[in-house]
């Protein structure tokens, strides 16, 4: 039996929420869906009439179009965030630069709601990173050894150290391999 075996026999609802996974796994989902939900607030709060039982509350500004614009452009970065992934560096600084715009236009930032959920938002994508596949990263670290990275400072097999533990790299001032008093390697 093969994990595929276990997909293909699971119910539809097993397989949609698999396929999702995948998709917000390669995307900068929470930071889409936190800079859209920060447009929410900030666009709905100056248009929108409170009643506190006989009382209405209008919170209508001279500034509600400023917010409708910043609102509805936060909703339009999250979508960014979501389908264009080479973008999200701009957006995300886009949606911090948004956000703090929206303290002063719109109502405190929609009562600081909006402005939190848009600034974590965009934080969130300008600091994604598109992760390595799973198959691909399994194979390179099985072609690099215990170490995992390859690269100087590993000692082969032959080697007297043993596989996988460090090599003593030629220092240019002190000579081949130079060691501290307690038998580790200096840096730098």
């Amino acid at each position: 039996m093969s994990a595929e075996t276990s997909v293909q026999s699971a119910g539809s609802f097993t397989r949609l929420r698999l396929r999702f996974r995948d998709w917000r796994g390669s995307r900068p989902f929470w930071a889409g869906l936190f800079t859209m939900l920060g447009g929410v607030p900030i666009a709905y709060f100056p248009y929108a009439t409170l009643k506190l039982g006989t009382m209405s509350i209008a919170m209508a500004t001279t500034a509600g179009a400023g917010s409708l614009i910043i609102g509805v452009l936060l909703f339009t970065l999250g979508l960014t965030m979501w389908f264009q992934q080479a973008t999200r560096i701009f957006a995300g600084v886009a949606a911090i630069v948004l956000a703090l715009v929206s303290l002063v236009v719109s109502n405190i930032g929609g009562f600081i709601l909006g402005f939190l959920f848009a600034l974590i938002g965009g934080a969130l994508s300008a600091s994604w990173a598109p992760g390595k596949p799973a198959a691909d990263a399994g194979r390179r670290a099985a072609s690099q050894g215990p170490a995992g990275d390859g690269g100087a400072g590993t000692a082969p097999e032959n080697a007297a150290g043993g596989p996988g533990e460090p090599h003593p790299l030629p220092d240019p001032v002190h000579g081949a391999g130079a060691e501290d008093s307690n038998g580790g390697y200096r840096v730098g």
